[in-house]
């Protein structure tokens, strides 16, 4: 199969966990850039930061017209983690390629596994403390410096079980995070020698926009619960690829 074609199924594909999900794009991404394209985990993980900071701010756009951003909680998010996103994205770069995708692997199942034991409340959400707001937007954005990730896979969890948002509001408040992150990171990265391949960045890239479009619809049919099991068990087995891979 083809280079061009494969890097259009792959973005189809996480376009769709973005845009239903509000998280898991990045953290598809990097596994499909590096087992199907061929790229080196530092090339990946800053060409995901790309594409994802391009579907997410469309996927933000559809869920902002929903209504379901919560732009109070999104920006005390994402103005946390905008230093320790840079300051993690520098670091990363000294790391040795096996450690960081064995963090990947572990951060990828540590969340999957706080999806799993969490539940979607089905109250009203309690009010957003800003202390605790800006306490898990700073260690989101470390996250998503260091490991190269938009975050969404951690915010959704987040915003569900430690600020008590309901699913749907989650994950589109997510995407606000996502976006901030991301470009918080790329900004760090951006003296990096790691290339940008754009014959494969950009047609992926704009087939994960297209498919975010599709998952903003797919996410009104589907409930809460639902999504959660989904994205917890896609994390749970990319979490399991990656760590045989970092421990091989």
């Amino acid at each position: 199969m083809s280079t061009l074609i494969l890097a259009l199924a792959a973005g189809a594909v996480i376009g769709l966990a973005l845009g239903a999900l509000g998280g898991g794009g990045s953290v598809l991404a990097v596994p499909a850039l590096i087992y199907l394209l061929g790229f080196t985990p530092a090339e990946a993980t800053t060409a995901s930061l790309i594409i994802v900071t391009a579907t997410s701010a469309t996927a933000l756009h559809t869920h902002a017209t929903s209504g379901h951003v919560r732009w109070k909680t999104g920006a005390l998010f994402a103005a946390a983690g905008i230093l320790p996103a840079m300051a993690a994205a520098t670091l990363a770069a000294r790391v040795p390629e096996p450690v960081l995708t064995a963090a990947f692997a572990a951060t990828a199942a540590l969340a999957a596994w706080r999806m799993f034991g969490s539940s979607v409340p089905d109250r009203e959400p309690r009010p957003v403390r800003a202390g605790r707001a800006a306490g898990a937007g700073a260690g989101l954005g470390a996250v998503t410096g260091f490991l190269g990730v938009g975050g969404g896979f951690l915010a959704v969890p987040a915003l569900v079980s430690v600020l008590g948002l309901r699913m749907r509001a989650a994950v589109g408040t997510s995407l606000l995070v996502i976006t901030a992150n991301s470009l918080a990171a790329l900004a760090a990265r951006a003296g990096s020698h790691a290339p940008l391949h754009w014959a494969v960045i950009a047609p992926f890239a704009g087939a994960a926009i297209l498919g975010a479009w599709d998952g903003k619809r797919l996410a009104a049919k589907v409930s809460g619960p639902a999504l959660q099991r989904i994205f917890a068990t896609v994390l749970m087995a990319v979490a399991a690829l990656m760590l045989a891979d970092a421990l091989h």
